[in-house]
């Protein structure tokens, strides 16, 4: 199978959601060692840390590596003195494989001789309860370690991970808008969330596990050839064994779990689709072809995870099997080596332990390798958001003048007068694409400027020019004769105030959602901004009043309500500038009256713009501007332009005549 694309990617954990059997998406790093290197980076500023860690974590791996050799003597205590005691007491070991050896008993008395054994004495248990509680405060001592070793570590990855959220928190709110623009809302989610969180599990688990498992094996390596090299040999050969079943079956594990996660994907997005469109389903009676049409997902996810789980589940036992078999040859070349004296039944007891322990960490390497490459691949994603170029600097924190910077932020300390100018303004969005060209516009203070014309012409690029979402690219525009490039952002907005098409509420109550626009507004300050725009009148049939918790989806309110509520956000912010970009464009005529009059309010004494496909609502404005193509073709009062005749009266006729 085709490794899936970022763009597949993106779309398929979109329609996943977060159920916790699909698992997540493959994925691989461009530029792996790059972003490896940057990502241990992220633990740098706690080195001294990370020393203490591995210093525990080799202490622990050695106490336990330890461990089966003293088991291993433990083991020779009981059978020398099980064997001991049926000697004859009084006579000396050389005497007894004399005498075996002269009773032809060869093989006995070449296992006497490599054994510790005193005739006629058996088992010491003084001496055997002694290794017992070695063993015992061995493996004891090394759990204490390795518990202070991951209380270390998951604290320096927590302070790393938290560092990381910090920066990409304040990386976020350093962006520009063309950012937002030109990426997937999905994918800077993911960025920032799944991305985030998988360099975390990546930091908890592989890290602890990588120091550990080299260790362990490095340990166990070194005491199986100082115990017997023939040994330690058919022990190893069970390695190239096992990363070639990885190899193979893992591989074609890997692609299977990739078809089943697409299909996972594709099958919720399906239901969540049949959900979302369950009143159309029902109206048009397609209910049995969305039945079919999810079985068929169905199967395929069925197939596609069968395979899966199959290569999944096989590997193990193989391994398993390679295991065995390594257990038993070493069983075999061991007992021999007992029965020829050269090593000692405790001897083979302790190399079968480490033979074991062996296969574990190469199983845990194994798998912590796939999970480093997702982490690695996630670090790489988290560190081009960081990357990203930010919104240019004011040139007001550049100037080298403090003074002129001082003057300009005074000029706006107060309440702006609301002159607002275009000034030969060229701007494209793509230098390839020109879009306006040559704008010259000009809104007095305290009056009404409509803006209107076809989709593309242009509208709402002239707000984000004016809230400097963007920067012109030649000419200017000026708040009370000061080009606004001129002035910080931060002072510029705070004499906006902005009212969307989609009302926008944040998880709060609506008295909270109201002071939004002026934190440091009192309660009676935004009661009387909610009566100045209706708020007040829906607000007190609702159960807790002004303490109704809202979210985003604005809870039970409408959608008129909702834009209530954000107008009289602005309200209370007291703007000396106020956009309305579409606020009545989802509402009812009824609603759009009550939305239309407390807009008026809001406009009172302040310099606003309007952009309005509904051409009712701003035949009161001051001017309308007639945008087309990203340049003004008309501009006038309503009734001035009407008897143009020109590109506003055949809107105008258009609109009316499709809504008769």
């Amino acid at each position: 199978m085709a490794e899936l694309s970022d763009s597949e990617i993106l779309e398929l954990e979109g329609n996943v959601g977060s159920d916790d059997w699909s698992g997540s998406a493959p994925r691989k790093a461009k530029n792996f060692g790059g972003a490896f290197k940057r990502l241990l980076g992220l633990l740098a500023p706690y080195k001294a840390t990370i020393v203490a860690v591995v210093g525990l974590t080799a202490l622990s791996v050695a106490l336990n590596v330890y461990a089966p050799r003293v088991t291993g003597r433990a083991m020779d205590e009981i059978f020398s003195g099980a064997i001991g005691a049926h000697l004859p007491q009084g006579a000396s070991k050389d005497d007894v494989i004399a005498g075996l050896r002269a009773d032809g008993n060869n093989q006995f008395a070449d296992m006497l001789s490599g054994m510790d054994v005193t005739p006629g004495v058996g088992i010491d248990f003084e001496r055997l309860a002694g290794f017992i509680l070695t063993i015992l405060g061995l493996y004891l001592v090394a759990a204490v370690l390795m518990w202070l070793q991951g209380f270390l570590l998951n604290r320096v990855v927590m302070r790393a991970v938290y560092r990381l959220r910090s920066d990409v928190e304040a990386k976020i709110n350093r962006l520009p808008l063309s950012y937002f623009d030109t990426q997937q809302r999905g994918d800077v989610l993911s960025r920032t969330t799944n991305d985030v969180d998988n360099i975390q599990q990546a930091l908890q688990e592989a890290l602890s596990q990588a120091v550990n498992s080299v260790l362990t094996i490095l340990g166990i390596t070194i005491m199986m050839f100082a115990l017997s090299w023939q040994l330690a040999l058919i022990a190893l050969l069970a390695i190239p064994l096992t990363f070639a079943v990885i190899a193979v079956i893992g591989s074609r594990s890997q692609s299977q779990f990739a078809t089943q996660w697409k299909a996972t994907g594709q099958l919720n997005g399906r239901v969540e689709e049949t959900f979302s469109g369950h009143e159309v389903l029902q109206v048009f009676g397609r209910a049995d072809s969305a039945i079919a049409d999810f079985d068929a997902h169905n199967d395929e996810l069925y197939r596609a995870a069968v395979k899966a789980q199959f290569y999944s589940g096989i590997m193990m036992p193989i391994m398993q099997s390679i295991s065995y078999l390594s257990y038993v040859a070493i069983a075999v070349v061991g007992g021999l080596k007992v029965a020829g004296g050269s090593l000692t039944l405790g001897q083979v007891t302790e190399f079968i332990q480490y033979a074991r322990q062996f296969n574990q960490p190469l199983g845990e390497l194994g798998g912590m390798m796939q999970m480093v490459q997702s982490g690695v691949a996630s670090a790489e994603r988290t560190f081009e958001l960081l990357d990203a170029p930010e919104e240019p600097r004011d040139i007001s924190e550049t100037e080298s003048d403090t003074s002129a910077h001082q003057r300009r932020e005074r000029t706006l300390a107060e309440r702006a007068q609301g002159l607002v100018e275009f000034e030969h303004v060229d701007f494209s969005y793509d230098p390839d694409t020109p879009l306006i060209q040559d704008l010259n516009l000009r809104v007095t203070p305290g009056s009404t400027a409509a803006i209107v014309g076809p989709t593309g012409a242009g509208k709402t690029t002239l707000v984000n020019l004016i809230m400097r979402f963007y920067d012109v690219d030649s000419g200017r525009i000026t708040l009370d004769g000061t080009d606004i490039r001129e002035l910080s952002r931060h002072a510029l907005r705070s004499q906006v105030g902005m009212v969307l098409q989609d009302a926008v509420l944040f998880d709060g109550t609506i008295m909270d959602n109201i002071r939004y626009g002026r934190l440091d507004a009192t309660d009676e300050e935004v009661i009387e901004a909610a009566k100045a725009t209706y708020v007040d009148r829906f607000v007190h049939s609702l159960p807790d009043g002004y303490d109704t918790r809202v979210d985003s989806d604005g809870g039970s309110l409408s959608v008129g309500e909702r834009q209530l509520i954000t107008i009289a956000r602005a309200f209370i912010a007291q703007p000396a500038l106020l956009i309305l970009d579409e606020a009545t464009s989802s509402v009812d005529t009824r609603t759009e009256l009550l939305v239309q009059e407390a807009m008026n309010k809001l406009r009172a004494e302040r310099t606003s713009f309007i952009i309005a496909h509904r051409l009712s609502t701003i035949r009161e404005a001051d001017v309308i501007v007639v945008m087309e193509s990203g340049t003004i073709v008309e501009q006038g009062t309503h009734d001035e332009l009407l008897a143009a005749g020109g590109a506003y009266a055949s809107l105008y006729e258009a609109q009316f005549a499709g809504e008769a």
